[in-house]
């Protein structure tokens, strides 16, 4: 609802007549108002202006009395002649009229009110001493001079007075004047603003007109779009390559191509009597999951695809991917696509099926591949069981000759009776490791030591190594954590790796024949078995070629040792590669993950300090 909201102003502002009309009526309101303030600014200065003016006069007229009035009364001491005061009164009279008119022309002017008030009171005053003067002075030039500094007095304050109000006078006319210009200024921008209007407004329409046209073509363009838009829907409705329905939100179905129709197993004649419906293709178990899809359709408008199962015509399921959108907001019809997955649920199960059978061609082969190692071992086990039986053998003829002495050394026989058990447990503990390695049984993870494992396999290849002149030695970090693997399945990764080690280097003619086998923490805090054999070393070209099926570099070599060890330890969710060693020779090494239970210890125990500190705070 938003979208109309802002529309709207552009669409009215988009109109060049309503432009032109808001901006001459701007224009219009805009000039009133500045005529108007002109109009009273103009009154203003007018009246203001007219006022220092009638100052001005009356100064002029009261100076003109002030002197008319020094001329009689200094003729009049000068020569004491009665002519001279034969207007005595009348000039007296008309001063005292024209400073009470100034004072009510100054009144609103408080400086010069007080200099107007000032200037009544010196000429009351002055008037009243010359006045005296006159009446008791004679012929004396002494008076007169008395009489004329009196009145220069007067003159004085009359033309200071006169001064600010010619000063005033000055600077109204100066703003009425630089009114007149900020007017004119004014009227001409009026007239280019309604010029460059009258510009715009031309322009405006003749956009106008583009636009109109252009949006002409933009809807002829689009009614043939829509068109060819139909064609295309409809051809792709017509291809039947997925199934299209139109619904609505209750259930019923308005339209359906010949796909959905295969795929539901109902004909055209049930589609147009109203038997296909949603409710009837539903599953009663998957009729809740309808209901969650019509009220995400009708809050967003849009179904995401899921998979859901159609009961057929013939009462038989099919799996089908389907999906959904409204055809307007608030509606209540929309179209569905529908697919088809029975094909893609037949290939998962034959997927499925190939790799159940892939894991067990895998362990076929790992068995394989440990029985034919354990034959390569075969005199190297028969060693490792004959020192047992051998030291057996011997300890009972030592104890029957302790028994047949006198008197018979009973301690001797007790001791020997226990390297014989000594030597039984570990003859058995051989058996047992050699029967564990070949024996066929699915995996079986479990938590074990990986230096135990290590050594168990150690112990095996024990006579193979020394029958090839290879000096094992290890170096198993203390402390490690419990791996989570299949015993058997891992032994035979440190057995293969043995093996080929001891092999590769029974062919070195010179130097020392030397395996280091070493245990210790990854970069992942998980757990790294490394073997470093002082053997000819691995081309580095065919470094990765090492763990493919079906490569060796050994002249009777099947090349699945080192797949079958990758493989073995990716599945325990470890990694395996190889390298060169220095200065010569080559390295093995793998990881293997803590067990799950390990880890969620180790994360507590990492976490109990901050804990600790945290209940101590």
């Amino acid at each position: 609802m938003s979208v109309p909201v802002r529309a709207l102003p552009l669409r009215w502002l988009a109109r060049p007549l309503v432009l032109a009309v808001v901006a001459l009526l701007t224009l219009f309101s805009a000039t009133a108002i500045l005529g108007l303030e002109y109009w009273q600014e103009r009154q203003s200065t007018h009246h203001v202006v007219g006022h220092s003016r009638q100052v001005l006069e009356t100064l002029d007229r009261l100076r003109a009395i002030i002197a008319e009035l020094e001329a009689e009364r200094r003729g009049y001491l000068m020569t004491l002649d009665p002519t001279y005061l034969k207007a005595y009164g009348v000039s007296d009279e008309g001063v005292r009229r024209e400073a009470q008119a100034l004072q009510a022309l100054v009144a609103d002017d408080p400086l010069q009110r007080l200099r107007a008030q000032h200037l009544a009171l010196t000429v009351t005053a002055k008037l009243r001493e010359i006045d005296e003067m006159v009446k008791t002075a004679g012929t004396s030039g002494l008076a007169a001079l008395a009489m004329i500094r009196s009145m220069d007095e007067i003159r004085s304050q009359i033309d200071l007075m006169v001064d600010h109000e010619r000063f005033r006078l000055a600077d109204r006319e100066a703003r009425a004047e630089a009114f007149e210009q900020r007017w004119t200024w004014w009227i001409t921008g009026a007239v280019v603003l309604v010029v460059a209007l009258a510009g715009a407004a031309l322009a405006l329409a003749r956009l106008e007109a583009k636009r109109r046209r252009k949006a002409t073509e933009e809807n002829i363009q689009l009614q043939s779009d829509v068109a060819a838009r139909d064609i295309k829907i409809r051809r792709l409705f017509d291809a039947n390559i997925i199934g299209i329905i139109i619904w609505e939100v209750e259930g019923r179905i308005l339209e359906a191509n010949d796909a959905f129709l295969r795929i539901v197993g109902y004909d055209r004649e049930d589609l147009v009597s109203g038997r296909v419906h949603r409710t009837d293709l539903t599953p009663p178990e998957w009729r809740d999951r309808d209901l969650q899809t019509v009220g995400e359709l009708k809050r967003v408008g849009t179904a995401l695809p899921f998979e859901k199962e159609y009961v057929r015509k013939d009462g038989s399921r099919v799996p089908v991917l389907i999906g959904g959108t409204m055809f307007a907001e608030g509606g209540d019809q929309g179209v569905g696509f529908v697919l088809d997955l029975t094909p893609l649920k037949r290939a998962e199960a034959e997927a499925r099926e190939h790799e159940r059978r892939y894991h067990e061609a895998l362990i076929e082969l790992a068995h394989a591949n440990r029985v034919t190692t354990m034959g390569q071992l075969t005199a190297s086990i028969a060693h490792e069981v004959n020192q047992p039986i051998a030291a057996i053998v011997a300890n009972a003829e030592a104890g029957l000759t302790w028994l047949q002495a006198q008197p018979p050394n009973l301690e001797r026989v007790r001791q020997t009776f226990g390297w014989i058990t000594a030597d039984g447990m570990r003859a058995g503990d051989i058996i047992g490791r050699i029967r564990a390695l070949i024996r066929k049984a699915p995996p079986q993870k479990e938590d074990m030591e990986i230096n135990q494992a290590v050594l168990e396999v150690i112990a095996l290849t024990r006579s193979e190594a020394f029958k090839n002149g290879v000096s094992v030695r290890t170096q198993l970090a203390e402390g490690l954590p419990p791996v989570q693997a299949d015993r058997v399945q891992l032994q035979q990764v440190i057995l293969n790796l043995i093996v080929n080690a001891v092999e590769a280097m029974a062919g070195v003619g010179e130097g020392g024949r030397e395996l280091l086998i070493s245990t210790g923490r990854d970069a992942s805090n998980g757990v790294q078995v490394t073997l470093r054999d002082s053997g000819p070393g691995l081309d580095p070209k065919n470094v990765e070629r090492l763990f493919d099926a079906f490569y060796t570099t050994k002249p009777t070599g099947m090349g699945m040792g080192l797949a079958i060890c990758r493989s073995i330890i990716e599945a325990h969710g470890g990694r395996m590669w190889a390298g060169a060693n220095e200065p010569h020779g080559a390295v093995f090494q793998f990881t293997l993950p803590l067990a799950p239970d390990e880890t969620a210890s180790r994360l507590l125990r990492t976490g109990e300090p901050t804990a600790l500190r945290s209940a101590a705070r």
